[in-house]
């Protein structure tokens, strides 16, 4: 419920102190942009029979650019917490696309590896995600996009 108020205060001091409409505010118009584009990106690996997640896709895209990594190493990169990225190996690994293998050098660690399954999805997953991509940025001038980027990350910067 705070949560909520939270919210609610943000767009009302932004709706009424830089005078944009309420369906214009950031925190809205970047809320229902990320939920467009992974609700596209999950259509499209559904059409072409690929049953994963963006979170999951995220995941293994960073497995195939390098695999045998720690689950640390997956959080850091994914921007993930450990619970979540637990919960999300479990399923990868339930769906025969990762296996948790101890590292010889620290029994401690488990290295997170892809499987034949998981490596076999790489080419037809990212030429999805190229195609999505290229559909979500048409129209969209590379100055533009280096805007939006440097904004973004001022934003990101400001609320770290």
């Amino acid at each position: 419920m705070y949560f909520c108020t939270v919210v609610y205060a943000t767009i009302n001091y932004f709706a009424t102190m830089k005078e944009i409409h309420n369906d214009e505010v950031f925190i809205i118009l970047t809320g229902k942009i990320s939920t467009a584009i992974n609700r596209t990106f999950l259509r499209a690996f559904a059409t072409e029979g690929i049953e994963i997640t963006t979170e999951q896709w995220s995941v293994l895209a960073c497995l195939w650019k390098k695999d045998k990594v720690t689950q640390q190493e997956l959080c850091d990169l994914t921007s993930k917490d450990k619970p979540s990225m637990t919960r999300l190996i479990d399923k990868l690994e339930k769906r025969n696309l990762v296996t948790r293998v101890s590292d010889h050098n620290d029994r401690r660690t488990n290295l997170i590896h892809l499987t034949d399954a998981g490596n076999a999805l790489k080419i037809k997953a990212t030429e999805i995600v190229k195609q999505v991509a290229a559909k979500t940025l048409d129209h969209i001038s590379g100055e533009e996009l280096n805007t939006v980027r440097t904004v973004l990350k001022k934003i990101m910067n400001n609320i770290k």
